[in-house]
């Protein structure tokens, strides 16, 4: 017996029985009308601070892109050999005065220490002498009146012979207060080179860079802007990339330096500067298998006929 009945859905075959639709259901547009038939879309409102926003959004892109244009102009101009601004006619054109004749206000830049000696302390690590140093210490030996010292700290076991003497044999034949400076050199286990010359007021300075570039401010010599940009610029250069760089590196220095001593007889111009000090004492301690190029070379002997530079060269044998 038949659980429920279902009422069939279709009459004869091929035959469709038509059902009722309901009338209880929405009506919807007509989507299948023409374009003149559509009704007219709903326009929202838009919020003014995203108009103010949009404004303000082209107003600074269109001012990033004027930026660049103008930094783009500039750095054709910098790297077109036949540039309209030539910083070379600038360094030429710069005021020079042998070191001997440069003269710094001591007092001004160590400070008063009313009638005690201004000395400078410098703690360096003997597995890695700063050379520029030992070279600038000759030269402020042949300007002022220095009391030099060399020591070992505890933190190193064996220090060469040739590095306790560095400064040459020191005989002390006048007191104390005779002097107008003092430079004391420290073998000591650091990462790099500090220097203090106030040991109370103020940090060490660190850096075999940076502690050139301020015992070499001690000549008391004057520059331009341009070419005291282009002195620290060469310094950086000889420490990071000459001395601590890549093969590769040391290649693009080597031939940027090239042409720069074709134009003239040292880095910073006609004198020597601590560009060139920092720069020949990384070429004497880098490792590389470039070559040197011949205005470099010429550059290299101009330097070593210094006789400060002899100095350097002794820690090397």
């Amino acid at each position: 017996m038949p659980m429920y009945k279902v009422r069939p859905f279709h009459g004869a075959p091929g035959a469709v029985r038509a059902e009722q639709l309901p009338t209880c259901m929405y009506r919807l547009h007509n989507l299948h009308r023409g374009p003149a038939a559509a009704a007219p879309p709903h326009q929202e409102e838009v919020d003014p601070s995203l108009l103010a926003l949009e404004s303000r959004q082209e107003e600074i892109l269109k001012r990033l892109y004027e930026l660049k244009t103008a930094v783009d102009g500039l750095s054709k101009m910098i790297q077109t050999p036949d540039a309209d601004f030539d910083v070379t006619n600038i360094i030429q054109a710069d005021e020079y005065a042998p070191l001997t004749a440069n003269t710094a206000d001591l007092d001004s830049m160590l400070g008063k220490d009313y009638g005690a000696l201004k000395d400078i302390v410098i703690n360096a690590n003997p597995s890695q002498p700063p050379l520029s140093l030992i070279v600038l210490h000759s030269l402020l030996c042949e300007r002022y009146k220095i009391l030099s010292a060399v020591h070992t700290h505890s933190s190193v076991k064996c220090v060469p012979e040739n590095l306790l003497k560095c400064f040459g044999e020191q005989t002390r034949k006048q007191s104390r207060h005779e002097y107008q400076l003092g430079f004391t050199l420290i073998w000591k286990n650091v990462p790099k080179p500090q220097m203090k010359f106030s040991i109370q007021t103020m940090c060490p300075i660190e850096g075999e860079g940076n502690i050139a570039r301020f015992l070499f401010s001690l000549f008391g010599q004057k520059h331009n802007a341009v070419t005291s940009t282009l002195i620290d610029s060469w310094v950086d250069t000889a420490i990071f990339q000459l001395k601590e760089g890549s093969n590769k590196e040391k290649a693009a220095v080597l031939r940027s330096m090239n042409t720069t001593l074709g134009k003239t007889p040292w880095l910073g111009g006609n004198e020597l500067t601590v560009a060139d000090i920092v720069a020949w004492c990384a070429l004497q301690q880098t490792s590389s298998s470039n070559a040197v190029p011949a205005n470099v070379q010429k550059w290299m002997k101009s330097c070593e006929n210094l006789a400060p530079f002899n100095s350097a060269l002794n820690l090397l044998k």
